[in-house]
């Protein structure tokens, strides 16, 4: 490889690096290229959905069970939390009914 070669590629790792990112391979079957291509773009968007796929896979792999509680916590997630909206419900009377 030439020297310009080297430099682009040490350019390119470091920008990566700068980013949290980093390039390696993996072995797996033909037919998982892009599944497994599709994951690795998910996962480097290091968003709330990413954090999701990243739980799921490693629980998935580690074979720990389900974690209990997930839906009290994603209810104190919730942006509503703290904001002291009252719910009133008004009370009528039902209308009469001959029977």
């Amino acid at each position: 490889m030439s020297s310009s070669q080297t430099r682009a590629i040490q350019n390119y790792r470091a920008r990566l690096s700068e980013r949290g990112l980093a390039r390696f391979e993996v072995l797996g079957r033909d037919a998982d290229r892009e599944l497994i291509r599709l994951l690795a773009r998910r996962l480097a968007e290091n968003s709330p959905e990413s954090a999701r796929i990243r739980a799921a896979v490693s629980d998935t792999i580690n074979g720990e069970p389900a974690k209990k509680g997930g839906i009290l916590a994603a209810l104190r997630r919730s942006p509503l939390v703290g904001a002291d909206i009252e719910f009133i419900r008004h009370h009528e009377e039902g209308r009469e009914i001959e029977l």
